[in-house]
């Protein structure tokens, strides 16, 4: 997969490879790393979900973050690529059957929407709260489609967590930020175009959001730039040229080409 995306983005700087970097084993993890940044991918994604046997957290996955913080590549997450997002048993509800979001029978539904933030919730929380972003301070991660209205919610209730529990765990008193200042420092969000963007800024400050229509697919709807538009009237001009650029290079941080890192217009 790496060496293709890599081959296939090269014909256009406006594609940025992302390379996969899977997490099962720790020393193929760093080889993994070295190897799809040897070869110019300019994102490493790894599962939201927590892989077998092991946390995300893990001390053994440091040379992940550190490499990726040397070379001022970002960690991102997106949507699946975890395994079974939802216990299928909240399917049997004794109704007749639900079509899914292309109209069928067995893709995508409301209730399956609800859960897709919760694994990448959970890897996150461990990640902040065991010290993997205190420890790699210039490390950036994107939540790539996975929406953005759970994050104030988040926020604040990761905060609560290292209130408390601080006073009996050794790594929350280590911790130089709160769990929310390490979001806003490093962790940046894709609402959905029909999620209240402005809104979600708001609550969050304005380095967290930013801009993503998931084109082509159909999910980002028939007009994401006037959904968001609308929903942005609520926030400062700076506001919104940080959730449609700014943050992004912050995010992409030295891969992004010197082209790239400068509006056009």
């Amino acid at each position: 997969h790496n060496r293709a995306i890599v081959d296939f983005c090269s014909i256009d700087t406006r594609l940025l490879p992302v390379g996969y970097v899977p997490l099962a084993d720790f020393e193929r993890t760093a080889a993994f790393t070295r190897e799809a940044l040897e070869m110019g991918c300019a994102a490493l994604m790894i599962a939201s979900a927590c892989p077998k046997g092991h946390s995300p957290s893990h001390i053994g996955l440091d040379p992940l973050w550190a490499q990726a913080e040397a070379a001022g590549v970002p960690i991102v997450f997106h949507v699946g690529g975890g395994g079974q997002l939802l216990n299928p048993d909240y399917f049997v509800n004794g109704l007749p059957p639900v079509p899914d979001f292309h109209g069928g029978d067995g893709n995508f539904r409301s209730v399956d929407y609800m859960a897709i933030p919760y694994p990448v919730m959970q890897t996150l929380a461990t990640m902040i709260i065991d010290g993997v972003l205190d420890r790699h301070p210039r490390l950036k991660i994107g939540v790539i489609e996975q929406g953005a209205t759970w994050m104030p919610g988040f926020m604040k209730s990761i905060d609560s967590a290292a209130d408390a529990f601080r006073k009996n765990e050794e790594r929350l008193q280590k911790l130089e930020l709160k769990p929310s200042e390490y979001v806003q420092r490093q962790v940046r969000v894709t609402p959905y175009p029909h999620e209240d963007a402005g809104w979600v800024i708001q609550q969050t400050g304005p380095d967290v959001c930013l801009f993503s229509s998931d084109y082509p697919h159909v999910e980002g709807g028939r007009n994401p730039l006037k959904r968001f538009t609308n929903s942005l009237e609520v926030v400062s001009e700076e506001e919104r040229r940080r959730f449609y650029w700014d943050n992004f290079v912050d995010l992409m941080g030295s891969s992004l080409p010197a082209s790239l890192a400068v509006p056009t217009s």
